[in-house]
């Protein structure tokens, strides 16, 4: 009589003899979900109110680098003097990193890190 084990998934079932036991999860599967939940949540760029850029400078910025209209950018922009910051864009890391690339090279100050 073997036993052997089938791996399906996050989910492992012993078979023996053609007959399936139940279900089980394990430790692997709880990481393996944790980590998925993680990989889920976006990045997000976020823009840093700096003492050198005039306000119509940074909704420029918005403009034209996000395509946002005249309002959205002015509204981020009063986030940005206002708050200290604002989030600009989401996305993939690897689009993140870019955008981040594009306003440092456009001289704002921007970071990036996990949505909360």
């Amino acid at each position: 009589m073997a036993l052997c084990n089938v791996v399906r998934g996050d989910v492992v079932t012993a078979a023996a003899n053609a007959t399936l036991s139940a279900a089980q999860a394990t430790p692997e599967a709880v990481e393996y979900t944790e980590i998925l939940e993680a990989e889920d949540r976006p990045w997000v760029t976020v823009v840093w109110d700096d003492p050198v850029n005039l306000m119509h400078y940074v909704t420029y910025i918005f403009q034209k680098l996000f395509g946002y209209s005249k309002a959205k950018a002015t509204e981020l922009m009063l986030k940005v003097h206002n708050e200290g910051r604002a989030v600009v864009s989401s996305g993939s890391r690897d689009k993140m990193e870019h955008d981040v690339q594009r306003l440092h090279a456009a001289g704002l100050w921007a970071t990036m890190q996990r949505d909360d």
